[in-house]
């Protein structure tokens, strides 16, 4: 919009270009009113709003005024402001004032009426991290809103509504920013979502799984979070965020493969140091897809790579272990898996303790029972460990499941099963698409240029200072 433009004399000009400084959004609410017999039009963002001050300070006054007034004198905003420039109205209503146009004055007033932080914001509980905000979003739609248009209070911030579900009618919202998003992507996303046909839809999951690429892969092509700022760095870079009014997890796309191991404390850290961690993060996936059947090879088909002391230890512990060192892994895995479920499902202090006293004395017991070997408690503890670096749950999932076929291919050809087993899944990745975008972008297909925030995260540097 051109900072030249001003306020003119007709109300209908005015809202005309105002929606047209915020390309139409649709969260952008009018309400007729009369002020002194002379029609007036009170405008707001919905979702930055308190509707309980708009109707205290402003419309219960503008009702209830007779005689002579000003609509200064009249409304009980402790702060307010007049200007002629359109600009600044369009930032007052981003900045969560409302703004009323009067018919025959060139003017508008701005009342800053914006909604204060809800308590009940908090921090997510699966989303953990050491430097940046601390709040997450809720089940409400409009808080949701309210924290992505705090962070990002640009004009051209859009959102299409939509209502899925023909016996729960919920409601459903795509957010981005029209000056940057990729249409490619967002049209296949309106068009998959405009094509959803259910009688209920209660969840975000449920949701993705109607929509996405493939949806037989373990890897997910949408990613959710239940962090502010992470949705608005996505907006930022041309991403479209879905919202699901009744569930705090907000679904972004298109999405690749690395994003789901960049956390927003990459950002607040050091180049260097987020670097660092980004690189373990990327280097876990493998372990935890890996590391089990790299052991059931060596001990099954290759222990000549090991230097002779390591294997005569492995050699002394598995020697009166009755089960294949293949069976000892799925066991171990499944027993996790049980223990986490387990863990997740019961209340906070006594998950804790189940995970910890049932991990001690099962892990104690079977080895001295002689089922597992201690070397094998290692390897499947790693593993989980590994999983679990994953900042999005989502991937972390993904990699234990794909554990297992490499695990078979190991058991019965060695490395050359896992070598095999790695190109399948490379090729599968290669394929994978996300709304059109391929899922390993910026490594297949490869672009030089887009490499800079993959693995490394890029310095920031700021503009040289003029010498004076």
């Amino acid at each position: 919009m051109s900072p030249s433009k001003n306020i003119v004399d007709r109300i209908e000009q005015n809202i005309e270009e105002i929606h047209s400084a915020l390309y139409h959004t649709k969260d952008l609410k009018i309400r007729d009113l009369i002020f002194l017999d002379k029609p007036c039009k009170l405008l707001y963002i919905d979702s930055l709003v308190d509707k309980k001050l708009i109707e205290q300070n402003i419309i219960e006054p503008f009702l209830e005024t007779k005689g002579n007034a000003t609509p200064e004198t009249v409304i009980k905003n402790a702060e307010y402001s007049r200007s002629t420039d359109l600009e600044v109205a369009v930032t007052g209503l981003l900045e969560g004032s409302c703004a009323l146009l009067e018919e025959g004055v060139a003017s508008v007033l701005l009342m800053p009426v914006a909604a204060g932080d809800d308590k009940s914001i908090q921090e997510p509980e699966n989303e953990h991290i050491i430097k940046g905000s601390h709040d997450g979003f809720t089940e409400n739609m409009n808080k949701n809103l309210f924290l992505i248009r705090r962070r990002v209070k640009n004009p051209s911030l859009q959102m299409k509504n939509y209502t899925l579900g023909s016996k729960t009618q919920t409601k459903v919202s795509v957010v981005y920013l029209e000056e940057l998003v990729d249409h490619g992507p967002l049209d296949i996303l309106i068009e998959r979502i405009e094509a959803v046909e259910v009688e209920e839809l209660q969840s975000a999951g449920e949701l993705e799984e109607l929509i996405e690429d493939n949806s037989y892969s373990v890897f997910p092509q949408l990613l959710a979070t239940e962090r502010p700022d992470r949705a608005a760095s996505y907006l930022l870079e041309g991403k479209s965020l879905v919202i699901v009014d009744g569930n705090p997890h907000v679904l972004v796309s298109p999405i690749t493969f690395f994003s789901f191991y960049q956390s927003p404390d990459d950002y607040n850290s050091r180049w260097i140091i987020g670097s660092f961690f980004r690189l373990i993060r990327i280097f876990s996936f493998l372990m935890a897809i890996c590391l089990p059947a790299v052991y059931i090879a060596i001990v099954s088909f290759h222990s000549e790579i090991l230097p002779l002391g390591i294997l005569y230890a492995i050699r002394v512990q598995i020697e009166y272990i009755p089960l294949p060192p293949f069976f000892e892994a799925i066991a171990m895995q499944v027993v996790l898996e049980l223990l986490k479920e387990a863990a997740i499902r019961l209340p906070s202090p006594i998950a804790q303790t189940v995970g910890i006293v049932g991990g001690l004395v099962i892990g104690t017991a079977i080895v001295e029972a002689g089922f597992i070997s201690n070397t094998m408690i290692v390897v499947v503890a790693l593993t989980a460990i590994a999983s679990f670096v994953a900042p999005v749950n989502q991937m972390g999932t993904g990699a234990r499941i794909m554990a297992f076929p490499i695990m078979l291919a190991a058991n019965f050809f060695g490395f050359l099963g896992i070598v095999l087993s790695l190109a399948v899944l490379l090729i599968h990745l290669c394929r994978l698409e996300s709304f059109g975008k391929p899922y390993l972008e910026s490594i297949a297909p490869f672009y030089f240029h887009q490499l800079k925030d993959t693995f490394i995260k890029t310095k920031k540097r700021n503009h040289p200072m003029k010498q004076t």
